[in-house]
């Protein structure tokens, strides 16, 4: 977590107007691309959720979630029960031997095996007993003064439903908390994940337009960003290091706003000066071409090993595209000058299949109106050093980027 939470008061203000929702009409989405703050932000939402009476559960959604529903049911059952352990509430049993059983009343809390033997006495399918207990639960929410429970999953790109399996999770969880709400139960989800989590939302339950409001994060700007760097360091008083408005502003041409990059690029600057100054030294210039250097290696060389040449090349083009940072369209690749400018260049079809297994490697992915996007931040200028750093022109190499 950073230190200070530069630029995102427009965010929390739109998760604050969902908190004050009486009935559940709107779910929220957090996405953006890795690096962008995500999950920092989700977690600055928790304590204001809290605050304005809400109880707060959920976690990572890891892809074994998304495996079966039952799998989901599991997960939110263990979510469920770390908010609803200390509520006790009376149940009958029946004591003695044959006819002359009498029913007792004995009290026991909503832990995680009381929860699952609510479930599984329920009638019914998955989404039949995930009800059952969502309902059984909600009285004791209200009588317990609190306002509701915000289901909050981060990673939630990574539920998906499995027609081949007949296994359908994610279409299980739209449907189960679309039919609480509607029964007036304030129980809200909160769902974080990268730019195709959104479309699949909608591919699983075309409804899901209706559900969610959708916050997409942006890169901070320059002033976001030089009090994301500045703030900290004034708060910690004693530091005996500070950025001048130089460094500053080549914190933001290296990182462009990113709070991942902000973050790893001051790390670095921080640590040379600290050791400048406790060798007696002057803090020198910020090393700039050391730390992208390094930066390429930590964040970018793993993803770019999972395409091939062929796939490099096209990657190559795209980063030449003015547009390239945004969005941009199959027909604008085919005919850019840098496509022209190949040995071999690329046609329609070629670009559609690539793009599909690039949107599978994490390095591009498609939004729901048929453009795409780079799926890494900044991979644009990665892709040029590359090719600056190793002297290959994919003009006249079959080859590709090194």
């Amino acid at each position: 977590m950073p230190p200070f939470l530069a630029g995102r008061k427009n965010e929390q203000d739109e998760f604050s107007r969902l908190l004050e929702q009486d009935i559940v009409l709107k779910n929220l989405v957090l996405t953006g691309l890795r690096g962008i703050g995500k999950t920092v932000l989700l977690e600055t939402f928790r304590p204001m959720a809290i605050q304005m009476g809400w109880l707060w559960a959920g976690t990572d959604m890891s892809e074994s979630t998304s495996i079966s529903e039952s799998n989901l049911a599991i997960r939110l059952l263990t979510d469920l029960s770390v908010v609803t352990s200390s509520i006790v509430v009376s149940v009958s049993e029946r004591q003695g031997a044959g006819f002359g059983q009498q029913p007792v009343t004995v009290p026991t809390s909503l832990n995680f095996q009381t929860l699952v033997a609510i479930y599984e006495s329920t009638p019914g399918l998955v989404a039949d007993k995930l009800k059952g207990v969502l309902e059984f639960v909600w009285p004791y929410i209200k009588m317990g003064g609190k306002h509701g429970i915000v289901f909050a999953y981060d990673e939630a790109q990574n539920l998906a439903d499995h027609s081949v399996k007949e296994q359908f999770p994610l279409s299980l969880l739209l449907d189960v908390f679309q039919s609480v709400q509607r029964k007036g139960i304030c129980f809200m989800l909160a769902l974080t994940g990268l730019p195709t989590l959104f479309p699949k939302l909608v591919e699983a339950r075309t409804y899901s337009e209706r559900m969610f409001h959708v916050i997409f994060l942006k890169p901070l700007d320059q002033q976001a960003t030089r009090e994301a760097v500045r703030n900290p360091i004034k708060a910690a008083k004693d530091c005996p290091i500070g950025f001048n408005d130089e460094s500053l502003t080549t914190v933001w041409q290296q990182t462009k706003g990113y709070p991942y990059f902000i973050q790893y690029v001051c790390r670095e600057i921080f640590d040379i000066w600290v050791q400048a100054l406790n060798s007696g030294q002057p803090p020198p210039s910020v090393p700039v071409d050391e730390i992208t250097l390094k930066l390429d290696t930590d964040f970018f060389a793993g993803r770019w090993a999972k395409a091939t040449d062929r796939q490099r090349q096209l990657l190559w083009v795209i980063s030449l595209l003015p547009n390239c940072e945004e969005e941009f369209t199959v027909q604008e690749v085919i005919a850019s000058e840098g496509n022209k400018s190949l040995p071999k260049p690329f046609n329609n079809s070629h670009v559609n299949q690539m793009l599909g297994s690039l949107a599978e490697a994490g390095l591009v992915y498609r939004n729901r109106h048929g453009k795409y996007s780079f799926a890494v931040p900044l991979l644009a200028e990665f892709i040029m050093r590359q090719a600056a750093r190793n002297s290959v022109s994919p003009l006249f190499s079959g080859l590709g980027l090194e």
